[in-house]
């Protein structure tokens, strides 16, 4: 645990060489990356860290902004005198990882947008929170994990995957409502980046599931194949959690970019 504003922040920090630091999705944890950060650590020394509000790490503001929760990660980061390291955002955490490069660009040998984007949310998308804090603030928070979860898996996974998904909607449980709120402000209100990921100088890998509920493949494709220094990785066969639903082709697919720079 380390401190952070009013409250503390929860990470992980295993194996040796290049850094590699893994930041989870909404109503998720660093626990939704158990077995994957195992595997990664053979080969790399994996951070993985609660953002405020998820986890054990606290809930540090009523809004919490991208750039606030980057600046968390960069609190970890020097605590443990990590002075560069490889992000790997998914979803949400995908916004964070973008928010640090803005911020820290110097600190970032490298990116990967795992199932995320650099889209500002739409107005649409906006009504859509704005529900979801209606409900939390009601104290119904309970009514959105077994909804929300399982539509983050491409739909002919979810019978295999019956206990990842279990295991994903029980980390959401954890989530505390204020966390909740704080988050859904805070992706609400997060600028559009997508002019950061078509200039940048920052080699980024983006990971895309061909099955996703939540992000259009062909907008996000496109939008890759934009960046003057980034990799695609479609995949055939998973929705939002690609690091669940095929994780081999990822894992090899990140040791091998994360190796080159």
């Amino acid at each position: 645990m380390l401190p952070f504003k009013s409250s503390t922040i929860n990470f992980t920090d295993k194996g040796r060489g290049k850094t590699v630091v893994l930041l989870h999705g909404y109503l998720e944890s660093l626990e939704i990356w158990n077995g994957f950060a195992d595997e990664l650590s053979r080969t790399f020394r994996v951070i993985a860290i609660d953002l405020p509000g998820h986890g054990l790490s606290g809930v540090v503001a009523s809004i919490h902004a991208m750039d606030l929760l980057a600046e968390a990660v960069d609190a970890v980061l020097r605590h443990l005198d990590i002075d560069k390291a490889f992000i790997i955002g998914h979803s949400m955490g995908g916004y964070v990882a973008l928010a640090y490069l803005a911020n820290y660009k110097r600190k970032v040998s490298g990116l990967c947008l795992f199932h995320s984007t650099p889209f500002a949310d739409t107005a649409e998308k906006k009504s859509s929170r704005d529900r979801e804090i209606n409900i939390v603030k009601r104290g119904h928070a309970e009514k959105l994990f077994p909804l929300s979860i399982p539509n983050g898996f491409a739909n002919e996974n979810l019978e295999k995957l019956k206990d990842e998904t279990e295991r994903a909607i029980a980390i959401a449980r954890q989530t505390p409502p204020e966390g909740i709120v704080a988050m859904l402000e805070g992706m609400k209100a997060r600028p559009d980046r997508q002019i950061l990921i078509k200039e940048t100088s920052t080699p980024v890998l983006f990971i895309l599931g061909e099955k996703d509920n939540h992000i259009s493949f062909d907008l996000m494709y496109s939008v890759a194949q934009r960046s003057s220094i980034g990799e695609v990785l479609p995949l055939k066969n998973s929705g939002h959690m690609g690091f669940i639903e095929e994780p081999q082709i990822c894992l090899e697919t990140l040791k091998s970019f994360i190796l080159q720079h």
